[in-house]
Formats: C-alpha cells, sequence, structure tokens
C-alpha cells in the first residue's frame, strides 16, 4: 500500500544515521523500512486514539530491538545518536498523523535501546 501522508512521503527517516559512518547503510536501510510499514498500519488501521497508537509503535519498536543483532553484526550499535534519531522519527510519525499530544517515551515504551 502507497503511503498517502504527504509529510511523511517528503520526509527522509533515520537521516543522520545515513550521514553517521557508525551505522552502515545497510542496516539503517531496515530501521527505515519498520518506520514505512508503521505508517502503512497507521494508514490502514487509522488508530482512533493514543492507546491504539502506542500498540502501533510499540510493535515498530520491537521490531527496532531485533534490529540491534544486525547493527551489531556490522560492528556497531543502537547508541546515544542513533536511540535520538528513532525516537525523533517515531515523535515525527505521531504529530504528520494528528497525534501531536503522544508522548515519545510512551511510543517507544517497549525499546531495550
Amino acid at each position: 500500500m502507497p503511503i498517502s501522508n504527504e509529510q511523511v512521503t517528503a520526509h527522509r527517516f533515520l537521516r543522520g544515521l545515513y550521514r553517521d559512518d557508525y551505522c552502515p547503510d545497510h542496516v539503517v536501510d531496515g530501521g527505515r523500512e519498520i518506520l514505512l510499514r508503521l505508517c502503512e498500519r497507521i494508514e490502514t488501521e487509522r488508530p482512533a486514539g493514543l492507546t491504539a497508537l502506542y500498540v502501533l509503535t510499540q510493535a515498530a519498536t520491537e521490531e527496532f530491538n531485533d534490529l540491534q543483532a544486525e547493527f551489531e553484526a556490522a560492528d556497531s550499535d543502537i547508541e546515544t545518536v542513533a536511540r535520538e534519531e528513532m525516537a525523533g522519527d517515531f515523535r515525527f510519525l505521531a504529530h504528520a498523523y494528528g497525534f501531536a499530544d503522544a508522548d515519545v517515551e510512551e511510543l517507544i515504551a517497549t525499546r531495550d535501546w
């Protein structure tokens, strides 16, 4: 399903990680795909409130947890800069889809990074 939200289609996800040599592009690509799938789920399921949004974002966060092994295999890690970049994109998505009151810590509450 193509993403219809124009803010989202114009956004470059994980931009800072692509600029960071410590984060291999092929692993960052996996993170970008997680975020794009999250957008598709939001547009398909149309969460009615924050609780429903948090279910979706926390499931995507768990996918990022699984991506940690790929970072490590590439002699990298989800370190402070990466954490901030990821959290920022989750915040961006919440705002882009009309959830300006979303708590970023709740959006990514299931993280282990």
